[in-house]
Parts: C-alpha cells; structure tokens; sequence
C-alpha cells in the first residue's frame, strides 16, 4: 500500500490551538483591567487589524483611544451606570467609529479605480454611504477585538453608552459617528461569570 506526505506550506498552515483558544474558546469579555497599554502597542493593534477586508477598501472605521483622565472625564457622561466605574479604570478605552466620508480615500486605497469615488458622492448617497460606513466599520470592529486577542490584550465591548453625548464630545463636526466602545488593558479572571452557551451548528447554520 502506498502512502504519501504532503507538506503543508508554512504560509498555509493554520493556526494551532493555542492560538485558537487565545482568539476565540477562552476568550472572554473581561469587567475589571489593570496593568498599561503603551502606545507602541495601540499602533501595533491598529497595524494588525487594519488588513481585514472591507467593501472595496473602503476602511470607514476610526479609533479614538482613550487613555487620559482628561479624556476618560470627556467620556464619562456618556456611559451607563453598569459601565462607569470599570470604564473610569480601564487603561484605555477604545471608540470605534466610522468616517461617513470615507470614500475620499477611496484614490489612494483603491488605486485601480479613479473614479470609484464617483459612486459616493452627491447628497442622494448619503443614506447608502451611512449603510456602507457602518457595516464595514462594525467588521473591523471585530477585526479590533481578534486582533486584541491575538496580541494577548483583554476586551471588554460595551454598547451601555449614549452614541450622541459621544459624539458631541468627540466628533462635533460630524464626520466621524460612534459605534461602540472596548476597554482595553489585563482583565481579572475572578470579575467574570461562566460563559453563556454558544448555539450550535444546527442552530444557527443551513447548508443550501
């Protein structure tokens, strides 16, 4: 009987599970940070999740990164009570928000079409722009938080904020518009509950 091994090209092997488990299985929504997140390290965040893929590059999303008591007090009337306090202490909290002009980069991020940012302009693409601006800037909003994971920071996502008060702090003149917030920094294990089941294949998925 014949056998055969094939090897696996280093660029095609798959994670192993270690990698795994520190992206997905074992990772958690943590309630309480400590330690610092340098910024050498907000920049390597940025530089990893930056290459997941968007509707034609389109790249809307926008980070502001919270890591000053002058800003956590900007950011403070904003949050819900459950929200406050874990915030306030939290070494940096992330606002992922989303350019409603985004397509103004679109010349340089997508070079092989000039004229792609014809399609974006004139005030009847506004509403079409906002649906663009935000499912892609939601995806790299989960592109944020694997690639957190990956870089061994915990999260902590939260939507218990008001997106107007933020906005009118953050972004007055209306560009940019808050879609949620992460804490970001080393989460305790003792401050979270057990895990809430997941559902299953046969739940959630059909094959056609």
């Amino acid at each position: 009987m014949l056998t055969f091994a094939f090897a696996i090209p280093p660029e095609k092997q798959m994670l192993d599970a270690k990698s795994l488990d520190a992206i997905f299985r074992n990772a958690r929504t943590h309630n309480a940070f400590s330690g610092a997140v340098s910024d050498a390290q907000l920049r390597e965040l940025y530089d990893l999740l930056k290459w997941g893929p968007t509707t034609m590059n389109t790249q809307p999303a926008r980070i502001v990164f919270v890591r000053t008591q002058e800003g956590k007090e900007k950011l403070r009337p904003a949050l819900s009570p459950g929200n406050l306090d874990k915030t306030m202490a939290a070494p940096v909290t992330a606002i992922i928000a989303h350019d409603l002009y985004f397509y103004e980069n679109l010349p340089k991020s997508f070079p092989h079409r000039p004229d792609a940012i014809k399609g974006f302009q004139g005030e009847d693409k506004k509403a079409g722009n906002e649906k663009v601006a935000f499912r892609n800037g939601s995806l790299q909003g989960a592109y944020f938080l694997i690639a957190a994971r990956a870089l061994d920071l915990d999260t902590g996502p939260m939507s218990g904020f008001d997106n107007a008060k933020v906005d009118a702090a953050f972004f007055p003149d209306g560009r940019w518009k808050s879609n949620f917030l992460c804490n970001l920094g080393k989460g305790d294990p003792a401050q979270i509950f057990a895990r809430s089941p997941r559902l299953t294949f046969e739940e959630a998925c059909r094959l056609a």
